[in-house]
């Protein structure tokens, strides 16, 4: 049971990467403020985070079973909990898929919203009454730069992320009144198994639906383009699960939060000129006209970053 001095934590999506890194460095904390729920949909994928939790697996770290698409799995994790009551609730579960719209069936795209943006909806949801009721709570968002920057062949993906920073956007300003806080985190490119599965899931694909020209581009084209992107500004899932512990800690939580400073000025582009045009064909250039100063511009990111120095983590 948790003890009543420490903050209770409920996150989801902790079987690996980004939600197991936080989960772990949450209840490895020296002042020993929290007492984690790392949640998992499926707990036979537990070993990886018991491994890491190590003697903590159990004393501030226990391990549930949720899935956040399942109304009465939602239900069951919380009415688990003691006193019913989560203090900060980390919304990190997810799910992606990227390639052309046209071979997306619609069943696949609602699939992504279920997760990535429903599944956020129906946590907040629950949890929202009693953060009210005792005027306190945080609830934070695993979001991603592409919840502000729409990414090609990330169509879908991004469109679930642009829904739920304006739903977190929305719901934060009536929030306050109440002394709730939401704090949307915002990676760039993160080296994740999320990641590496969805780099082999596309190396075997066929795109049917797809036309020819669109699939060259696809494989010819954004492919190396987004390998190189990940090599060069990619960030572990610890560097992302610290920068999001760090807004946790905070006694007055920031709203959103980029945990790669590399990515602020592209993002910046898009609010600097309100007719979108700046961002839109800059983009398109670098992709499609202008390979050579993308891979300049990569490279000498490298050299500033001294990631020219780092082995490449991503698969090729």
């Amino acid at each position: 049971m948790a003890n009543n001095s420490k903050k209770t934590v409920l996150i989801t999506g902790c079987s690996s990467g980004i939600g197991l890194k936080i989960a772990v460095q949450l209840a490895k904390d020296p002042q020993q403020r929290y007492h984690v729920f790392a949640t998992m949909r499926d707990l036979r994928k537990s070993g990886k985070l018991e491994e890491e939790a190590g003697e903590r697996l159990n004393k501030t770290l226990e391990i549930r079973q949720l899935d956040v698409t399942k109304e009465d799995s939602v239900k069951a994790c919380l009415a688990a909990l003691p006193g019913q009551t989560v203090d900060i609730l980390v919304n990190n579960a997810g799910v992606g898929h990227i390639g052309p719209l046209e071979s997306q069936s619609m069943d696949d795209m609602r699939k992504i919203f279920e997760t990535n943006f429903f599944g956020v909806v129906h946590l907040v949801r629950e949890v929202l009454p009693s953060m009210k009721k005792r005027g306190s709570g945080h609830i934070v968002v695993i979001s991603s730069v592409m919840g502000l920057q729409g990414i090609v062949f990330n169509d879908v993906y991004a469109a679930s992320k642009f829904a739920i920073e304006g739903f977190c956007e929305s719901l934060a300003v009536q929030l306050l009144k109440f002394n709730i806080f939401i704090s949307l985190i915002e990676p760039g490119p993160v080296n994740t198994e999320f990641e590496m599965k969805l780099m082999e899931e596309v190396s075997r694909s066929e795109f049917p639906g797809a036309d020819p020209e669109t699939i060259r581009y696809f494989k010819e084209i954004y492919l190396p383009a987004a390998q190189e992107i990940f090599a060069t500004m990619g960030q572990t899932p610890d560097a992302v699960a610290k920068a999001t512990v760090k807004v946790i800690g905070m006694t007055q939580p920031v709203f959103r939060h980029q945990t790669n400073a590399l990515y602020t000025p592209l993002t910046a582009m898009k609010y600097a000129d309100n007719t979108g045009n700046l961002s839109v064909r800059t983009y398109y250039n670098l992709l499609f006209n202008y390979g050579s100063l993308f891979h300049f511009s990569l490279n000498f990111l490298k050299c500033i970053t001294c990631n020219c120095f780092r082995r490449r983590v991503m698969p090729v």
